[in-house]
């Protein structure tokens, strides 16, 4: 018997936080591309180019969470929420290319002693716009970035420019106060710097959710012991938990039971009381439950 998880998680509300963050991100990167052309800065390019990644990586996430919430149906029975985790992984492509552009770029331009005359005061205005526009998304993003690893791929990506845009306004200070330019290269590395641990992260968790990984929290050890403290049960072997997506986590076992259960007509009852166990305890609301009368796993075993 299966008890399916809501649909909710994956809803309208994702949606629209992310296509609004989608509409900052935008936004914010044609003023920096702007600004990077004005000023001559490579940081505000650097940065300019991780917005139009984010941006890309915003319409995956979005087109990712409209597919994620179509329903299951016969050839795809457990629904498109793994719809989530390929962009995911596309944004962490996408960030580990980034970060491997604004290094070349930077090392040249220190390696050439390439002085072009940056415009700090402007560089620092560009910037402080990004920092606001991003700590606004970031704002918009933060609570359903917990419920689903699609978000929080957004989420992460803005977070790093948040701190970028940081990074330039400090670099603008450098630059406005002292003249000293190769402040600006250096800022483009220490952005990516920022960009390549968040790619790596991201991608391991993309890696444990397509390699079936039971979810960080979540012990299945301690199920299978919670589920042998429910009346009626024997034994539980064939315990597996993993997930869908993040939030999405799944789990089957198979359940010995005692032979009043299935004489007194109780298996319903039981099956009740094994995924309200489940669902209240360990969040996991998909749920399927083979029950067994005793000597039956060791024909499993065998088959």
């Amino acid at each position: 018997m299966h008890d399916h998880a809501p649909n909710g998680i994956r809803g309208a509300s994702n949606q629209r936080l992310l296509a609004m963050s989608l509409a900052l991100t935008a936004t914010v990167m044609i003023v920096q591309i702007a600004g990077a052309v004005l000023t001559g800065s490579l940081a505000l390019l650097a940065d300019a180019a991780h917005m139009f990644t984010d941006s890309s990586a915003l319409v995956i996430a979005l087109i990712a969470s409209v597919i994620a919430a179509r329903p299951a149906n016969d050839r795809h029975t457990y629904g498109f929420q793994r719809a989530e985790v390929f962009g995911a992984l596309a944004n962490a492509v996408i960030l580990i290319v980034l970060c491997a552009w604004i290094v070349v770029e930077a090392v040249g331009r220190l390696v050439r002693a390439d002085n072009a005359v940056v415009d700090g005061g402007l560089m620092l205005i560009v910037a402080a716009v990004g920092l606001v526009a991003n700590g606004v998304s970031m704002y918009l993003l933060s609570a359903a970035q917990r419920r689903s690893i699609n978000v929080r791929g957004a989420y992460l990506e803005v977070l790093g420019d948040l701190i970028g845009s940081a990074v330039v306004i400090v670099a603008a200070i450098v630059i406005a106060l002292t003249g000293w330019m190769p402040a600006d290269a250096l800022a483009s590395l220490v952005i990516a710097a920022m960009i390549l641990p968040r790619a790596v992260v991201l991608l391991r968790e993309v890696f444990e959710v397509l390699g079936e990984r039971a979810p960080k929290d979540t012990d299945p050890a301690l199920i299978r012991s919670h589920l042998l403290g429910t009346p009626g049960v024997v034994d539980a072997h064939d315990v597996h938990v993993w997930q869908l997506t993040r939030g999405a986590p799944v789990f089957t076992a198979h359940v010995v039971v005692a032979p009043y259960v299935m004489a007194e007509g109780r298996s319903g009852e039981l099956l009740t009381r094994l995924q309200t166990c489940l669902a209240d305890h360990f969040d996991v609301e998909h749920s399927t439950f083979q029950l067994e009368p005793a000597g039956h796993e060791d024909h499993d075993a065998h088959t």
